[in-house]
């Protein structure tokens, strides 16, 4: 058996999965509030209690934090919890655990993901031998590059959503100003997230908006349906604006990696705005690569529907993980 997590500041999911390759298969999942537990060791005791598992029956165990990970241990962005891998380990009886940024968990999961988990915004024809990228964005942006080595696709871990946002239009350039003027410092995450969509709603509306309050806590939510309901065209400019921006930067990850496999997009936000990926919009954005257009034309583009495909992920690397600990 393994023992897989998606911890966030807000809620956790963990799941039993029974080892079977290449991918694993779920026997329990369940959602936990994050803050009623004082540590993660305690809430998987729980957890094991109420799936009617024994620690012992876990043979290899993976973990994806909202956070950053260094030398085995984790603080989560939102919450109390330090994460230790050791401590949770040993509290499982087991050598070692991984811990991974949730995005490389999610990242572990792509290589597993059945036809049906995706919707394919550019067919193209995916190189076999090629390495593939992950574009999440979510709360924050979160970018991963999967690297072709073998034929064994390997996750590796990046801060592109925190680099410097590059305008490619001269409305791109007035929203660059703004940002810049607000937050000193313009970033990808600043204009590809939840709040990044706000950013821009708040660029476009420089009077009030009379569908969305950008104060609100699911500000981003409502300008994404007034804009596919075209209820208001500040709001459907304002989804224009994002949707070309990751279009743009989406192919960006393809030229750096040489994503010949295919470029995915995670997280939460793609699969609530499909109508708009599957527009010109995005792809327009995505191929304007000259002299680079006939590579990034060929490159297939997807977007992950799994509704989970962080916790997947996390049951892959733990698998991996027992394999090793067989070895």
């Amino acid at each position: 058996m393994l023992l897989a997590g998606d911890i966030g500041g807000t809620n956790t999911r963990l799941g039993v999965f029974a080892a079977a390759s290449p991918r694993p298969a779920p026997i329990e999942v369940r959602t936990y509030s994050t803050d009623d537990f004082p540590t993660l060791e305690s809430m998987l005791a729980a957890f094991l209690a109420d799936a009617g598992q024994s620690p012992a029956s876990i043979e290899g165990a993976a973990f994806g934090v909202a956070g950053p990970v260094v030398q085995g241990r984790a603080a989560l962005t939102n919450a109390a919890w330090q994460i230790d891998a050791r401590v949770v380990a040993g509290s499982l009886g087991l050598p070692s655990i991984r811990l991974l940024n949730d995005l490389i968990a999610m990242a572990h999961a792509v290589p597993v993901l059945a036809a049906g988990e995706l919707r394919t915004i550019q067919a193209g024809a995916a190189n076999p031998d090629g390495n593939l990228s992950l574009v999440a964005p979510g709360t924050g942006l979160g970018e991963a590059l999967l690297v072709n080595s073998g034929g064994a696709l390997v996750p590796s871990p990046s801060e592109g959503g925190h680099a410097d946002f590059a305008a490619r239009t001269a409305r791109e350039a007035g929203l660059l100003a703004y940002l810049i003027d607000r937050f000193g410092r313009a970033s990808y995450e600043h204009v590809i997230s939840g709040p990044g969509l706000v950013n821009i709603h708040r660029f476009v509306h420089r009077s009030p908006c009379a569908c969305v309050d950008p104060d609100a806590p699911d500000a981003a939510a409502e300008i994404s349906h007034a804009a596919l309901d075209r209820r208001c065209r500040g709001c459907v400019e304002s989804l224009d604006l994002f949707v070309a921006v990751l279009g743009a930067e989406a192919g960006n990850t393809a030229l750096r990696g040489m994503t010949t496999g295919g470029v995915f997009l995670g997280g939460g936000i793609p699969p609530k705005i499909l109508p708009a990926l599957e527009g010109a919009t995005f792809l327009d954005a995505f191929r304007a690569k000259a002299p680079m257009e006939h590579l990034v034309a060929a490159i297939p583009v997807h977007v992950i529907v799994h509704p989970n495909p962080a916790l997947l992920g996390a049951a892959v690397a733990a698998a991996r993980r027992a394999d090793d600990a067989r070895r």
